[in-house]
């Protein structure tokens, strides 16, 4: 335990100094004058890619361009949003309904964008809520959440989602084993007998993009940490990080750490797809679960119940998952452009292995086991590697790789990013970050046809990098330019919440094709006034339905009478713009949610419900025009059991 926390402490003792690379001896630390200009995009000028990082605990998404580091929006999924009213608004309330009912809140970790033919398509960006747990669905026409599935059977979606090849699937492993089936109150130390994990292939239409449980896979009670999808020769397959395989449920820092060697788990979903096919699966009923849908001709989300999924137990189906040993406690699992070499290795590990697919399939065919779990087959550890890295570091965690047959592994421990030759495996490069960095992304990186321009350090300690911020420091990401032989630290940037994994793609795969208004004559909202004369205020019992517009510089009505302490007021506006970048906001004095921010061409609702007799102001919370300030209304609230006429005006003055 001493010497483990003498190496842990490479990793955080590099605060306070400015270390050199062990190989070219140059300090990387500080950004040069020249650094300075690489990374500098000129006013009216536009960077070159987008980046796409997890907001961790904040449960959202963070764009930012590079290679300015500039942060461009923050994209609200599973937390509720202030700034825009998601998760609070009538129309995206339902995003957030869940098996456990409303919840406004989740640890995102993964995002992944949509691949054809393992290539970046520009489509969608998913991500992974860790906690609840659910997938996300980003369109990045509009950069909007447009469906969150909740996934039946899991506990803990941390491997989650990775999509194969073609996006037919994004998959998720359980981090959790628990309890399955019918009894779940269950001895936590009955642990070995009655614990499992699972494996959740969601389906993705070609067209629509829409989500559906497919099928899962019923697995030893391991705990499942990443994935990647094979791609070329090893398309069909899925691989999995896999801690936990002493099977322990307490102490796990000692008790999951007795034997030197985890597994990386090894599944073939096209002979999945081929059993279940087959109906050889068993029906798993349990809770219901979630399916969440955003529909851009009514502006409003639809949440849909559903139950029961199709399970295949794994020890029943030769042939259907694999383990391969790999050293203690492994983290990311990385497939190469071409398919063939798949890395990973231990967090605290100083050995990189590289497991190559077509041995795999050998040692498939020879029989070359190493024994079994529960009747699935261990491979021989020498029989599926091409070989090692030589000396790469400590804590190896994350790999990418460049256009030039090159690799970059993230090294906790020892907080640096090393380059290696994915054909000789021999160490190139290492540059040092700041510090302690997690995982790291390439410009399509996980994909057939990576960019060669950067890679982005995701840190997870900041330390003397930014002013200080009282007991809490943001996290880091850092720019480095691996164009030529030698990396070059180029720029730090802060990121939202904690950015535990993140996608980058050229800026030209996504500009064309985004959405910058919402034609008004296209809105079914039903409660849309596509023009001041359609606007309305009507009472349905207890309830009052205003039909509002807003364009620039006013709403209307603008002035209502008539409504009731106790009364459910649903405002529906409507911004009547079509003109691009020109959103209005709505805030109600008193209410007990947030202002709504809308699009042009959009409708949003804000329930409001006064408590006290008065006259209340609403107003336009987002800057429109020279008259921002102008545009305000009031609202007159009467006592319950008064008899006020409902009534409603614009430029109605007194006589």
């Amino acid at each position: 335990m001493i010497a483990l926390v003498a190496v842990m402490g490479v990793g955080l003792g590099l605060t306070g100094c400015k270390p050199k690379s062990p190989i070219n001896g140059e300090s990387t630390s500080a950004a040069s004058g020249s650094a300075a200009e690489e990374v500098y995009v000129a006013p009216g000028e536009k960077d070159d890619y987008y980046l796409f990082t997890s907001g961790g605990f904040s449960g959202q998404l963070g764009v930012y361009g590079l290679p300015s580091g500039r942060m461009l929006r923050q994209i609200p999924i599973f937390s509720q949003h202030a700034e825009n009213g998601w998760g609070y608004s009538e129309e995206s309330k339902p995003m957030l309904m869940t098996s456990y009912g409303f919840i406004p809140w989740d640890d995102s970790h993964h995002p992944k964008l949509s691949q054809t033919e393992g290539k970046q398509d520009g489509r969608w960006l998913f991500i992974n809520g860790n906690n609840t747990p659910r997938i996300a669905r980003i369109d990045l026409k509009t950069f909007r959440t447009v469906e969150i599935i909740e996934i039946p059977n899991s506990s803990g979606n941390h491997s989650s989602p990775f999509p194969t090849e073609n996006t037919e699937y994004v998959v998720a492993g359980t981090r959790f084993a628990v309890p399955m089936g019918d009894n779940r109150d269950v001895a936590i130390n009955t642990y070995k007998e009655n614990f499992k994990g699972m494996i959740s292939y969601i389906s993705v239409d070609k067209e629509s993009g829409h989500m559906d449980v497919a099928f899962q896979i019923l697995l030893p009670g391991f705990d499942y940490d990443l994935s990647h999808a094979g791609k070329g020769p090893s398309h069909g397959w899925s691989f999995f990080t896999t801690y936990n395989t002493e099977e322990s449920h307490t102490m796990k820092e000692v008790n999951a750490s007795q034997r030197d060697k985890d597994f990386l788990t090894a599944i073939n979903w096209k002979l999945a797809e081929q059993l279940v096919a087959e109906g050889k699966f068993e029906e798993y009923g349990g809770r219901p679960y979630y399916v969440n849908r955003w529909d851009e001709a009514t502006h409003s989300a639809v949440s849909t119940q559903k139950t029961g999924t199709k399970v295949l137990d794994a020890s029943k189906y030769p042939g259907l998952v694999y383990f391969l040993p790999c050293p203690k406690s492994p983290h990311g699992v990385d497939v190469n452009p071409t398919g063939e070499f798949i890395v990973a290795s231990g967090k605290l590990a100083a050995t990189l292995p590289v497991f190559q697919f077509s041995k795999i399939q050998e040692a498939i065919a020879n029989n070359d086991f190493d024994g079994d779990v529960n009747g699935i087959p261990i491979l021989k550890y020498e029989s599926v590697i091409a070989g090692e890295v030589a000396k790469p570091g400590l804590g190896p965690l994350h790999t990418e790789f460049d256009d030039k047959g090159f690799a970059y592994t993230s090294m906790f421990v020892s907080s640096e990013i090393v380059k290696w030759n994915v054909a000789t495996r021999e160490v190139v490069d290492r540059i040092p970050t700041y510090y302690s960095i997690g995982h790291l992304c390439v410009p399509a990186g996980d994909s057939k046809n990576p960019t060669g321009k950067y890679v982005i350090a995701l840190n997870k300690i900041t330390k003397d990098r930014y002013l200080p911020t009282g007991p809490e420091l943001t996290q880091s990401a850092q720019l480095i330019d691996i164009s030529g032989d030698k990396m070059r630290m180029l720029l730090d940037f802060p990121t939202i919440g904690e950015p535990h994994y993140a996608q980058a793609c050229p800026a030209s795969l996504l500009t064309e094709n985004q959405v910058r208004i919402y034609p008004i004559e296209e809105n079914n909202h039903p409660y849309a006034a596509k023009g001041e004369k359609e606007t309305s205020v009507e009472r349905k019992g207890n309830e009052v339905h205003i039909k509002m517009t807003t364009i620039r510089s006013h709403f209307a009505p603008d002035n209502i009478e008539g409504i009731k302490v106790g009364d459910k007021v649903y405002w529906h506006i409507t911004n009547l713009e079509q003109d691009w970048d020109i959103p209005h906001g709505f805030a109600v004095q008193g209410a007990a949610n947030s202002e709504l921010l809308v699009m042009p061409g959009e409708t949003a609702t804000l329930l409001w419900e006064p408590k006290e007799a008065g006259v209340v102001s609403f107003y336009c919370s987002d800057f429109c025009s020279a008259l921002h300030q102008e545009m305000q209304g009031y609202v007159r609230v009467s006592p319950a059991n008064s008899n006020v006429p409902l009534t409603w005006s614009l430029n109605q003055t007194a006589e």
